[in-house]
């Protein structure tokens, strides 16, 4: 048998085949003279399932349900032309001038007027802009941990962070998570044990949101058992809340930031991708004026300051348009892709596979028989069924999730959808049958 393995030069294999002259050109002819130069860090550093099958996404052939992508398609012409003109118009000169670090301020006073309409209370000068959500979670990462310390993170985790989080040498204990979200129960019995052992966690990292990659939801009860016992334990918690408005059923709940009342104890991060688009690469972070003036150093030293282009575009799109009714229009498509992947999985997985019903989000998350490795299903997947999912074992840093998967259902139309699950539930079947021939599976 045989799997895939990330961080492993999966990337780079599946491009070997443009041509031995360009990695003749790209590679030199001894790597191994460079480890013993690296950083100790950088020998640790696990690699981003999505990121390594991002260049399946452009061969015709394949269907990929793995990247978490938008439908930036559905984004009126007319609005994008709209927004570039005024953009081009009003501010051409200072949209191409470097901005500040924290961003530009008239963007945090809309930042703070949207997390108002959630019920969240936060100043312009609480809030850093980013670059997306990915630099708001590893500027979170690096501003606290050092090589050793505890983040404690449900399982699964998002799988993106798992590359900020071992380049920062953390060390990671994941808490379980059922329909419901993070057991707070098991968190509390680990906070517990690490007590005894004279340790601390330095963060609590968690979606509470349509969980990337879990695509469940934390009830009520438990964000507020939450943050009152991280305030008793005196840990920070880092929200991730990129999916909050991408909700398809079921009633908002309130933020682990809302909830805890301005005590100082959320780092609250989001992101533009998903209720405009990725490729703007804005996102933000709220935090206290301390946590965010070392974070503000962070991003000196890693970018100067996120692109004042977009910010202008983010800006003038707000003055214009009505970014709910967008959103409205994106949910209504998601919610329709969601159910088809639904009934796909109901038609072509085994009836020992589960699966979540996420309320909102771009993704579900399923797990098959533990005789199921999902690395080796998904190499066989891509060579003899033309589909592509991210592992379970991707979000995870202990090896967990070896028999789970995350599917997205926010990039491609229901057909493609129903037969790239199809697709799937051949390759696992084909599993299935060799287990049976070997005298094992069911």
């Amino acid at each position: 048998m045989y799997r895939v393995r990330f961080g492993d030069g999966y990337g780079a294999a599946m491009n070997d085949t443009k041509g031995a002259s360009t990695a003749d050109r790209t590679v030199p002819r001894d790597p191994s003279r460079f480890e013993d130069r690296f950083a100790a860090r950088a020998t640790g550093i696990k690699s981003s399932a999505m990121r390594d099958l991002m260049s399946l996404s452009e061969r015709p052939e394949i269907i990929s349900l793995a990247g978490g992508f938008p439908d930036t398609e559905s984004f009126p012409a007319e609005v994008y032309e709209e927004v570039w003109r005024a953009v081009a118009s009003d501010h051409r000169a200072s949209s191409l001038q470097y901005g500040p670090t924290e961003g530009l301020v008239e963007l945090r006073e809309a930042i703070c007027r949207l997390m108002a309409e959630d019920g969240m209370i936060a100043q312009p000068d609480g809030v850093l802009v980013t670059a997306g959500g990915q630099q708001a979670i590893a500027l979170a990462i690096r501003t606290f941990i050092d090589p050793g310390d505890i983040v404690i993170a449900e399982g699964p985790t998002y799988p993106g962070a798992v590359p900020t989080l071992t380049t920062y040498q953390a060390r990671v204990i994941h808490i379980p998570i059922d329909s419901h979200g993070m057991s707070i129960d098991l968190l509390e019995e680990q906070l517990d044990l690490l007590a005894a052992q004279g340790q601390k966690p330095k963060l609590i990292y968690t979606i509470p949101n349509f969980h990337n990659p879990g695509g469940v939801t934390m009830a009520r009860h438990r964000r507020e058992r939450l943050v009152a016992l991280a305030a008793d334990r005196d840990v920070l918690l880092v929200e991730d809340n990129p999916y909050g408005p991408v909700r398809y059923e079921g009633e908002s709940l309130p933020s682990l930031w809302e909830l805890d009342g301005g005590a100082g104890g959320v780092i609250y991060l989001s992101t533009f991708s998903k209720i405009l688009a990725p490729g703007m690469r804005i996102g933000w972070v709220a935090a206290p004026a301390p946590i965010l003036r070392k974070m503000n150093l962070g991003k000196q030293a890693i970018d100067l300051c996120s692109s004042t282009m977009s910010q202008r575009f983010i800006l003038e799109y707000l003055r214009r348009i009505d970014w709910r009714e967008h959103v409205g229009r994106l949910n209504a498509i998601y919610r329709s892709r969601r159910d088809a992947m639904l009934a796909a999985l109901d038609q072509h997985f085994p009836g020992e596979a589960t699966w979540t019903r996420p309320e909102g989000g771009l993704f579900v998350w399923a797990t098959l028989p533990e005789y199921i490795d999902t690395g080796e299903l998904l190499a066989r997947a891509i060579e003899r069924h033309q589909v592509a999912f991210v592992p379970g074992e991707a979000a995870f840093l202990d090896g967990q999730g070896r028999n789970s998967m995350r599917l997205n259902f926010s990039g491609a139309r229901e057909d493609v959808i129903a037969e790239g699950v199809a697709r799937i539930g051949a390759a696992i079947e084909a599993m299935i049958d060799l287990q049976r021939a070997l005298g094992g599976g069911r």
